[in-house]
């Protein structure tokens, strides 16, 4: 009568016993965000969540502070060296505030990455950008041409005069602008970022160049502003607004006509790449060094600059065939 117990028991500590070993075969990787709430995350998240059920070893923390803070994500990053997560993926809200935490992880053994948003080298092991300067200067001209097939005249909207990153980005168009030989661009203005003013400088472009066939504007601000200027013009169908844009603001203006395709980069491709990346780096089936590179699954390979810095891929273009999947997301 009491052997039956016994072996109940025996049983009982035995499923205990292998249950943690099986727990442990499963790789924790952690995707840290920003700041939780926010769609573009959470369509990072399902991208990482992919990539998991793809590898199937993997489970997903997707964690962030409830604010854009630093101290929220030190927080956060304190709390998953605790539970001893084997990677970090963080989207930084500050490059150089979080690299005393990130350090100690690593310390730890935890592998740590950025993406999206990057942390300073001794903070991370790399960065995965969403794109890349010229892969964005192409991508933007090639949204204009593609729908100009007899060419004609082009203006870019920029943000400030000062602005790092557009002023990279329209010098590399401007070096691809060869490859297109029937676009001619006839002028780039700047909207400071300002919807008023990027609006009047649109107004003023369509008054200046009474042939214009395209806008471009590479700032989510102006390429709204733009494409709010077109319509109201009663230019839809004349001018094409494209450039850079998020799809949650751009969609009415895509239904209406007056963009035909934007870009951008894609949070879901975002997030399973960066999983990809931390999975790989985290089973020492790769290494992130200067000129590596790293598997992402469908995404290919991250290669690696000397920063240890990758870019993902060529910004995702949206247009009537799939604003409607993501608008709701960013």
């Amino acid at each position: 009568m009491k052997l039956v117990p016994t072996l109940l028991a025996s049983a009982a500590l035995a499923t205990a016993l292998m249950a943690p070993a099986h727990a442990e075969d499963q790789k924790r990787i952690a995707i840290v965000a920003k700041a939780l709430g926010i769609g573009f995350f959470e369509a990072a998240a399902k991208g990482a969540e992919e990539a998991a059920k793809e590898l199937g070893d993997v489970k997903i923390i997707y964690t962030g502070p409830t604010d854009t803070t630093a101290e929220g994500q030190i927080e956060v990053i304190n709390s998953l060296i605790a539970q001893n997560v084997d990677a970090i993926a963080i989207s930084a809200n500050d490059p150089d505030a979080l690299v005393p935490s990130l350090k100690k992880a690593m310390q730890r053994g935890i592998t740590v990455i950025s993406w999206d948003s990057g942390v300073a080298p001794e903070g991370r092991e790399m960065q995965l950008n969403p794109s890349s300067t010229p892969l964005i200067g192409n991508m933007i001209i090639k949204l204009a041409a593609d729908n100009l097939p007899d060419g004609g005249d082009v203006a870019v909207l920029s943000a400030t005069a000062t602005a790092t990153n557009q002023n990279a980005w329209i010098a590399a168009m401007n070096e691809v602008l060869p490859n297109y030989p029937k676009i001619k661009v006839v002028a780039t203005v700047y909207g400071d970022d300002l919807a008023d003013k990027s609006y009047r400088e649109t107004q003023g472009l369509m008054q200046t160049y009474p042939d214009l066939k395209a806008i471009i504007a590479p700032t989510s601000v102006g390429i709204v502003a733009a494409a709010q200027a077109v319509e109201d013009a009663g230019k839809i169908g004349q001018i094409n607004v494209t450039g850079l844009g998020l799809p949650s603001e751009m969609a009415g203006h895509v239904e209406s006509g007056a963009t035909k395709s934007f870009a951008i980069w894609n949070p879901i491709d975002l997030g399973y790449s960066a999983a990809m990346i931390a999975y790989n780096l985290a089973t020492d089936k790769a290494e992130a060094k200067a000129g590596g590179e790293i598997p992402m699954g469908r995404m290919g390979v991250v290669k690696l600059d000397d920063n240890t810095e990758g870019a993902m891929a060529d910004p995702f273009v949206y247009d009537k065939s799939n604003i409607e999947q993501f608008k709701s997301m960013f």
